[in-house]
């Protein structure tokens, strides 16, 4: 199959039906597509790994995409933020040099777990729940509205509203 917006994007709108070869044969473009995008922005022994990432994040995204948007400049999104990230971890790593004591990944986890934990303590419950299951957990904003009982609209207001509030209580620290 060509690899095409409008190809694209009919087979992201089966695949989001349930459509397995479609599915499929989304991947298959998607990685293509990835390749030839990394390619020209990394070094090739990274390219493969980028572009796993890329898919996996593409997957666990798969209900966000609107039919009614462009296909390839939400998955350049994604690819870019996962880009990104690789970049950031790379100069984490040549940071740290081999006399630099470390905090393990593990505490470092625990820590922002629980500051967190605490913050999201003093929002109100509702923008708590609707911040955790979309921002922390990844899920769509249309599960969210499922899983807390909440309209969609109701779920990007909490958002919106528990993030300013969240930002107002760490610039007051």
């Amino acid at each position: 199959m060509s690899i095409d917006e409008p190809s694209l994007a009919r087979l992201m709108a089966a695949s989001q039906r349930g459509d397995r070869a479609a599915y499929r044969a989304l991947l298959v473009d998607s990685r293509q597509w990835l390749t030839r995008y990394f390619a020209r922005r990394i070094a090739a022994h990274h390219i493969d790994d980028l572009v796993q990432e890329t898919l996996v994040s593409m997957h666990r995204k798969l209900a966000t995409w609107d039919s009614g948007r462009a296909f390839l400049p939400w998955l350049a999104a994604i690819a870019r933020y996962r880009w990104i990230d690789m970049l950031r971890r790379q100069r984490d790593e040549a940071e740290l040099g081999d006399n630099d004591a470390a905090v393990g990944a593990e505490d470092e986890a625990v820590h922002a777990k629980l500051s967190i934990d605490h913050l999201l303590t003093l929002l109100p419950p509702g923008q708590a729940q609707a911040i955790t299951l979309v921002k922390i957990e990844g899920a769509s904003i249309a599960e969210a509205s499922k899983i807390s009982g909440q309209s969609e609209s109701l779920v990007k207001v909490n958002i919106h509203r528990g993030l300013k509030k969240l930002a107002e209580l760490i610039e007051s620290e």
